[in-house]
């Protein structure tokens, strides 16, 4: 596959088919509150099918909406799905910040604003896959999830994914943040992600301060022989970037 999107990847197109993205919400045992998350739907979707699910996570300015505002991912899969390079899929964009105030405001970096991003895990396992799973026509298997995020999301993929591979099968980090833990904690037995993993992915900017974090984890998957892809591309901390691993990554899933 090339690694360079096509010029007008994420350009809106007129006469294509659309999917569909709306707001839900899930109550969340872990916050205690109802949660808000946006569900993107694809193109002929239908509630006699089943299809597999792609959780995509923002980063640490950001809330449910942040894709949708800034990298506009309904018109990059809907464009994608035209020239029939996507498996159809659910992809789910929720709130990284499990607690109650979940807006992005005030100091973004107060230690209990962090510590949410952590709380996550919880709602994102005890609470909002099941209600996915409850409320769409879904694979509810690992292996027709995965789990990817930006900067902060980033992160957090690979924290939660590496650490729930009996929920996830694909897990991707774009310009993963600081919030990363080490390689070493990331991935402590290299064989049996390796056996349970189909896809890793990194990528960063080159241009980007925080490459250091994911060429730390390339450097340790590559050191201990696993299977990952590695794409260091063009550009820094942007949405830019972001949207291109979107249109790259997406490609690979559920195939």
């Amino acid at each position: 596959m090339n690694f360079v999107a096509p010029a007008g990847f994420d350009q809106y197109r007129e006469n294509i088919p659309r999917g569909v993205i709306k707001t839900v919400e899930y109550n969340s045992t872990t916050v205690g509150n109802l949660r808000k998350a946006l569900v993107y739907t694809p193109p002929e979707y239908s509630s006699e099918g089943t299809y597999p699910v792609l959780y995509l996570l923002h980063g640490i300015g950001g809330d449910e909406t942040e894709w949708y505002n800034h990298g506009g991912p309904q018109i990059i899969l809907d464009n994608l799905y035209a020239d029939n390079l996507l498996e159809p899929m659910i992809v789910v964009l929720p709130n990284g910040r499990a607690m109650p105030n979940d807006r992005a405001e005030g100091d973004l970096f107060d230690p209990e604003k962090i510590a949410a991003f952590e709380r996550f895990e919880s709602d994102l396992i005890d609470d909002l896959i099941p209600y996915i799973d409850s409320n769409y026509p879904t694979n509810c298997d690992r292996e027709n999830r995965a789990i990817a995020g930006l900067s902060m999301g980033g992160g957090q993929s690979l924290n939660i994914g590496l650490h729930n591979m009996n929920s996830f099968a694909w897990v991707g980090a774009f310009s993963a943040a600081p919030n990363t833990k080490t390689p070493e904690q990331l991935v402590p037995d290299p064989e049996e992600v390796s056996a349970l993993l189909r896809l890793l992915w990194l990528s960063c900017g080159d241009q980007d301060n925080l490459l250091h974090i994911s060429v730390g984890v390339h450097d340790y998957l590559q050191q201990q022989g696993m299977a990952h892809i590695w794409y260091e591309e063009s550009g820094g901390h942007d949405w830019s970037v972001w949207r291109n691993d979107l249109y790259l990554f997406s490609q690979r899933l559920f195939k």
